[in-house]
């Protein structure tokens, strides 16, 4: 049960933005903005960023819909990557440009002072861009806040793996505030 009044069994961040549509019109502009604008890193890749940050700071729910979108825009025969990346970054099948990007969110995820000088050359020598590496610590540190925000107010968390495959195929359609019920 939510900490706060919130449309009963709506999941997630969708609730609370529902309860205050005012703030949450912004985060879920920053969402399209990241994950869907334009990039030269894949709408898939910038999901699995998300993810993998979801998944460090233990956010069930944006690991678990933020993963399922990642799935869906990799497609049948890549949608196997995000769960080895959610499992053991250095050994999944990504490109070292993602990995670097991959171990700079997750430092962000920490603290963002613990990115090093070090990270960032790698992350370049893989063939990583300034845009890439600004884009990669932004996802991460907004999805710092928004995993605080679900849990911060005990949003409605869906177990069922199975829950996150339709939230999955919206999210990948892109960022759209939820009407008021």
């Amino acid at each position: 049960m939510a900490h706060i009044n919130v449309p009963e069994g709506v999941p997630g961040i969708r609730s609370l933005v529902m309860f205050r549509p005012e703030t949450g019109k912004y985060l879920y502009e920053l969402a399209q903005v990241l994950l869907r604008g334009e990039s030269t890193l894949s709408e898939a890749e910038r999901e699995l960023i998300a993810a993998h940050v979801s998944s460090r700071n233990q956010c069930f729910f944006c690991m678990s819909s933020h993963a399922a979108a990642a799935r869906c825009l990799y497609g049948d025969e890549e949608a196997l990557i995000v769960d080895e990346v959610l499992h053991d970054v250095q050994n999944a099948p990504v490109s070292d440009k993602m990995k670097a990007l991959l171990n700079i969110a997750g430092k962000v995820q920490i603290l963002g002072k613990e990115v090093s000088p070090e990270d960032i050359t790698m992350a370049r020598a893989a063939g990583a861009t300034d845009r890439e590496l600004h884009d990669t610590v932004l996802i991460a540190a907004a999805f710092c806040m928004y995993n605080r925000y679900v849990d911060g107010l005990a949003s409605f968390t869906p177990t069922d793996p199975e829950a996150y495959v339709e939230m999955g195929k919206r999210m990948a359609k892109g960022y759209v505030l939820p009407q008021q019920q």
